[in-house]
């Protein structure tokens, strides 16, 4: 270990842009066996390590699953990174690695970090093709758990609830499961092989999946609480933010996840809608984070004309992954930044034109310590664009089965739980993940997920 003065920084090798920009397969080709054994021996095994106290939601066991890996021994190392996490496969492709546990390397600051990401997700995917299996004992209990959702904070809280021998029917209304890890996430930054083949694994530990089935609609709630011992909620946060700008309501405006998913379900083969077609038109985004960068670089291989991001503050402030920023530069991109939409340009036809923007400037910090955005009088300009794309965030959905039943909501419509356990205010009933915590990362759906999974172990164990 500590090899990092000899051996530097190195990132998986990455499609080149000329031929990635066609297609929406993984861009990335993750580490070999002899690599991934020379990153993970940069590690210099910190007493107190912070990629896993301060940078990981789950509390990874990364320097031991490092050490394990630089060791070769490819079976111990994919045993302790599956041991807290629900899908280390997939959060090694898609957490902003930057902003977590590789932003808290202690060797980012002048060796580079270690390469933690990468390393995690081929640790998992060399050990599944090697033939290894996760240890789940079968369903051994007599008690039943119902989770609401298959995204990944559903997903964690099954895993769990699976390893301790716990029965788990998963109620999505989706005809494939995973939530936005199936038609949110672009299949460039994640295979959806990859998530299909953790949800056979969680069906032969005993999960089983109900598609197509919408809690309050085709299933009462009352029936689960009858049914079963205790409920998961994982329900999300979906309803996309507008600006509430003039024109917004426009068909060519859409919000993300609309364009995403009409996206993935076209390629897979399954209805879409083609008011969705972004080809040969120009395109503006209006956002920074990593669904931003989703839309910008899936409307580049959807065969835009011209793809403009649109964002208030700078390239430091962008709340997403450096590194799908950078990605999205690479393929064409352009990035207008201290920009705000004022209103969408709509011409005597009825189609859009443009979007008249006006430049903004940071100013003194707020209460969470970020700085303001002020607007820059007499700076408005605009924008030429066929298509509008709005990633501005998540709201919650209303979801009447929940005020319904008594369970307690906070003031912006998150689930209020207790912080300890994961429980609502409804005895039996748990939440976690975007639905509680407001739009946010997988990982910390995962780790909500997780905490909840052990609460209900507590409730219905002991």
């Amino acid at each position: 270990m500590q090899n990092f003065v000899t051996t530097g920084r190195e990132e998986p090798l990455k499609e080149d842009v000329s031929r990635r920009i066609h297609t929406f397969e993984e861009i990335y080709e993750f580490f070999n066996n002899r690599v991934v054994a020379r990153q993970a021996d940069r590690c210099v095994q910190c007493g107190d390590p912070f990629c896993t106290t301060n940078g990981c939601p789950l509390q990874n066991y990364i320097p031991q699953w490092l050490e394990a890996i630089a060791e070769k021994d490819l079976e111990k190392a994919f045993l302790l990174s599956n041991e807290t996490s629900p899908f280390p496969e997939i959060l090694g492709r898609i957490c902003p690695h930057n902003r977590v546990c590789e932003g808290a390397c202690t060797l980012d600051d002048g060796y580079g970090a270690i390469t933690i990401g990468a390393i995690e997700a081929s640790i998992t995917d060399l050990a599944f093709k090697a033939g290894y299996r996760l240890p789940f004992p079968g369903i051994t209990r007599e008690q039943r758990v119902a989770v609401i959702g298959s995204g990944p904070a559903g997903m964690s809280c099954a895993h769990f609830l699976l390893r301790a021998g716990i029965k788990v029917d998963m109620f999505e209304r989706a005809d494939i499961p995973g939530g936005l890890l199936a038609y949110g996430i672009p299949g460039f930054k994640l295979d959806k092989w990859t998530v299909s083949h953790r949800f056979e694994i969680l069906q032969q530990a005993g999960l089983t999946l109900h598609l197509d089935t919408a809690v309050g609609v085709d299933v009462s709630f009352a029936d689960l609480r009858r049914d079963y011992d205790a409920i998961f909620l994982g329900i999300g946060a979906t309803n996309g933010k507008l600006p509430g700008i003039p024109g917004e309501d426009h068909e060519q405006v859409f919000l993300a996840m609309e364009f995403l998913t009409s996206v993935q379900r076209r390629l897979a083969g399954k209805s879409w809608m083609e008011r969705f077609s972004v080809r040969g038109k120009r395109v503006v985004v209006v956002g920074g984070g990593d669904t931003a960068m989703d839309c910008v670089r899936s409307a580049v291989r959807e065969g835009a004309a011209s793809v403009v991001c649109l964002y208030r503050r700078d390239a430091d402030n962008m709340p997403g992954s450096a590194k799908e920023f950078h990605n999205a530069m690479e393929e064409g991109v352009d990035f207008m930044f201290f920009e705000a939409p004022q209103k969408i340009d709509i011409n005597k036809d009825g189609d859009i034109v443009g979007v008249d923007a006006i430049r903004t400037e940071l100013a003194e910090p707020g209460p969470d310590g970020r700085r303001r955005v002020k607007t820059v009088p007499g700076s408005e300009h605009c924008v030429a664009t066929d298509v509008v794309i709005m990633a501005l965030g998540f709201d919650q959905e209303p979801h009447p089965f929940l005020t319904e039943n008594g369970i307690t909501m906070e003031q912006w419509g998150n689930i209020a739980i207790d912080n300890t356990t994961g429980e609502t205010s409804l005895p039996g009933i748990y939440a976690g993940g975007d639905c509680q915590r407001g739009a946010d990362l997988a990982v910390t759906a995962a780790a909500d997920g997780r905490r909840a999974a052990f609460g209900i172990m507590q409730q219905l164990l002991g």
